[in-house]
């Protein structure tokens, strides 16, 4: 694991140093206002709609769903007196992981300190790093187990028409129709653009679509618009999806072992609580630090679908 300098520029975040985690820097403090803690962006609520959060040990066990075995049929499903019923056995593979301890530490000149609720502020601005990190590792591992496709949405195209093409599609590889569609700000602004350049009562109609109208005209539970950025180099800020969308299926409240598409596994604490922070006092400043373990999976991979859109 990475460690922390002693060179460490102050106000810099940094891989977190596992020796550090010790009992006496443990703050339950801190560690209950992560619970309490509510993100004005709800990346949260976007990471879950993506990779639905799964409660594991360190180490667990999950099945890899073997798609075709969900929709056998049988006609023999009928006892005879006397007999037992018939036997069925899923070959679905057992894949063997472990949460991966992820975190970061700041480190704060006793100097720059305002107000009372300092700590608070810190702890608030590496969880909100840290749940970007995780988004990022959702959409990664999303988009290399799609299949993609170019589509130009412009004057003379269906944008929607596409979108419940793709999905029959997906549903004819899988047996599962996706549930969820993930567009990027982009993507969804090229959608409008396409409507909107035509002058016809459809396209007015299906402009003015909101995301729940929307998921309620192709069959899916939800669709959201993912519109956060992150850093891509000193200078320059990336759109996380752009011009991009997913299909895909997940559940919420979720075992181990159905088949979403992918899932995000998580290893509380004892006390239940996704993270820890741990403060280290110095003599002119204060090492914060915010820890979690997880492991993103991509644990049925057929029916995720990419549209790449452009004009």
């Amino acid at each position: 694991m990475n460690t922390i300098e002693q060179t460490q520029e102050l106000g810099t975040v940094c891989a977190a140093n596992e020796s550090r985690f010790s009992a006496s820097h443990f703050s339950e403090a801190l560690t209950a206002f992560s619970v309490g803690w509510k993100d004005p962006e709800n990346t949260e609520g976007l990471l879950n709609f993506i990779a639905p959060a799964v409660q594991v040990g360190r180490r667990f066990e999950y099945k890899k769903s073997s798609n075709a075995e969900n929709f056998f049929t049988e006609a023999d499903d009928i006892r005879a007196i006397g007999s037992t019923f018939k036997r069925i056995d899923f070959s679905g593979s057992s894949v063997y992981s472990k949460t991966l301890n992820k975190g970061l530490t700041i480190r704060v000149d006793h100097d720059d300190i305002a107000g009372n609720n300092w700590q608070e502020r810190y702890v608030h601005m590496l969880l909100q790093r840290l749940y970007r990190n995780e988004l990022i590792r959702v959409i990664e591992a999303l988009d290399a187990h799609d299949v993609e496709s170019n589509k130009v949405w412009n004057a003379t195209s269906n944008p929607d028409a596409d979108l419940r093409d793709t999905l029959a599609a997906a549903a004819d590889e899988t047996g599962i129709y996706p549930n969820r569609i993930l567009f990027g700000e982009l993507a969804w602004f090229l959608r409008s653009d396409a409507y909107d350049s035509q002058s016809t009562a459809r396209a007015t109609r299906s402009s003015g679509l909101t995301t729940s109208e929307l998921a309620q005209k192709l069959f899916v539970d939800d669709v959201r618009i993912l519109k956060a950025r992150y850093q891509a180099s000193n200078t320059v800020k990336q759109r996380v999806l752009g011009n991009n969308l997913f299909l895909f299926y997940a559940q919420n409240e979720i075992t181990k072992d159905e088949p979403s598409n992918i899932k995000r596994f998580i290893t509380p604490t004892e006390d239940g609580n996704p993270f820890r922070v741990y403060v280290e006092e110095n003599g002119k400043y204060t090492d914060i630090t915010v820890e979690h373990y997880s492991a993103i999976a991509i644990t049925s991979p057929a029916g995720i679908r990419k549209l790449v859109v452009t004009a």
